[in-house]
């Protein structure tokens, strides 16, 4: 029968498992440092594995392929057991939404307090994986999105970086210098892929920055959209560098 299933992209897969893990039916597997498709019968092709891939390998496909199987799954489940082994990748990489407790939250009836909490400013982190590397393209938390694209340490230099720049943003990191990796195809990808409403870059004064920026000025102007777009300097006196 014709119908929608996944198809992996072996040159893409950088053989992090986080598909793997992802699947509910075991249908995805890690053969040889990559993952594959494991059976057809056991893809739903519900695509629960495609927002967990970093580098936008997984894909849907229309093609002959043998109907889901629900019975032949569970049984596949039932034999790896629920204390089956870990399929690979990091669980870190898992994509993960979340709700930023408000500013004046109260911690009243809290036991025991964060240290961020209990100084009044709880995080405004609201999307998970945050390195640009990481986030997968078509990350759910992508939709509507106030894209802010922060160097790595611009949350260490500016002491209210949850308050001002995080909040009410989805948030990816990256350091050019230490990754040694052109961000701007990634980037380019998720903001032409994506409903991105705005993007706020902000950079340390520091020269290795600039590549972080132009990388994203790159990816705003291949994206071919027209897309509200800032660029905030820190200085490493923890201070906004003015214009």
């Amino acid at each position: 029968m014709i119908r929608k299933i996944i198809q992996i992209d072996e040159d893409k897969c950088n053989g992090c498992g986080a598909c793997a893990a992802a699947c509910h039916e075991g249908a995805i597997g890690m053969v040889d440092g990559k993952a594959k498709l494991l059976r057809d019968d056991y893809c739903d092709g519900l695509g629960d594995c495609l927002p967990t891939c970093p580098t936008g390998a997984i894909s849907f496909v229309e093609r002959e392929a043998a109907a889901y199987d629900e019975a032949a799954v569970k049984e596949n489940m039932k034999r790896r057991g629920a204390n089956a082994p870990h399929v690979g990748g990091c669980p870190g990489s898992n994509v993960r939404v979340m709700k930023p407790m408000a500013a004046d939250a109260s911690i009243a009836n809290k036991d025991v307090a964060t240290p961020c909490e209990a100084a009044g400013t709880p995080s405004q982190l609201g999307n998970w994986p945050v390195q640009i590397k990481l986030a997968p393209v078509n990350a759910p938390y992508f939709d509507r999105a106030k894209l802010l694209i922060a160097a790595d340490c611009t949350a260490y230099a500016y002491a209210s970086f949850h308050k001002d720049f995080i909040r009410g943003k989805v948030t990816l990191i990256g350091c050019p210098k230490l990754d040694s990796v052109d961000y701007s195809e990634k980037l380019t990808a998720i903001i032409r892929d994506n409903d991105i409403q705005s993007v706020t870059i902000v950079r340390m004064e520091v020269p290795c920055c600039g590549g972080l920026e132009m990388a994203a000025k790159k990816a705003l102007q291949d994206s071919g959209k027209f897309i509200p777009w800032q660029v905030v300097t820190v200085g490493i006196d923890g201070n906004l560098v003015e214009g």
